[in-house]
């Protein structure tokens, strides 16, 4: 399908209640979500955001409102006649500074095995007190840095460059990160994953390759993620 990118210059969020789901719809979401962690042990229910709603309120501006709901949600996409609201992620444009972008792949152990797409991850509800507004944002952008390459990006650096709409309606907040040498960021993916392994876990990613264009996509075998080509063929279209 389509993907449509959008610039977005102020991001103005408020929360919003989750649509009850008929005791039918309910009761078979949890039937296809026992399935899968059957299938996957590793699967979490933990908590995440899902978007109740996108509007453009003036130039530049995008007003989301936002559900706490947690992972769970999202089989309600394989209930029929049911309804899922779309899911909400930010995921970073990392650069090299040899002018190349870092696509990553989802290791075996997680829900998109073997999927490539760009660094990041579902957006997670604040804790009690807090706010989710944009600078909450680039600071969960910045921590799916940390986590799965190892790199320490302020979040201040991390400028909002597009907003993408793709699957299922899912809305897809893509920052731009500094560039850092590619050893640099071997290095720091390298001692992420060892870090992971050590503590018993598998690693959320297995591999990265950088790219140097959208057309050497088409050479990093296995799914993509949809929003991946539109955005890096954009990031050679622009800068």
């Amino acid at each position: 399908m389509g993907i449509d990118l959008f610039d977005v210059e102020q991001l103005l969020l408020t929360e919003a209640a989750e649509p009850p789901l008929p005791p039918q719809d309910a009761a078979a979401r949890d039937r296809v979500w026992d399935m899968a962690v059957k299938a996957n042990p590793t699967l979490f229910d933990g908590p995440a955001v899902a978007c109740a709603e996108r509007k453009r309120t003036g130039p530049g501006v995008l007003r989301l409102s936002w559900v706490r709901v947690t992972y769970r949600h999202y089989a309600v996409r394989r209930v029929p006649g049911a309804t899922a609201l779309p899911s909400l992620f930010v995921n970073v444009v990392q650069p090299t500074d040899a002018g190349r972008v870092l696509t990553v792949r989802m290791s075996p152990s997680t829900a998109a095995p073997g999927r490539w797409q760009l660094p990041g991850g579902s957006v997670e509800p604040p804790q009690d007190g807090a706010v989710l507004d944009d600078a909450a944002l680039a600071c969960q952008a910045a921590r799916e840095l940390a986590e799965e390459l190892g790199v320490a990006a302020a979040a201040k650096n991390l400028d909002l460059w597009s907003v993408t709409r793709g699957e299922n309606g899912s809305v897809g907040l893509t920052y731009l990160a500094p560039a850092l040498p590619e050893a640099t960021l071997r290095a720091h993916f390298t001692a992420a994953a060892a870090a992971e392994r050590s503590q018993g876990r598998e690693p959320e990613l297995d591999t990265f390759v950088p790219v140097g264009s959208a057309d050497e996509l088409a050479g990093v075998g296995g799914p993509h993620a949809d929003c991946l080509e539109p955005i890096v063929r954009r990031f050679f279209e622009e800068c």
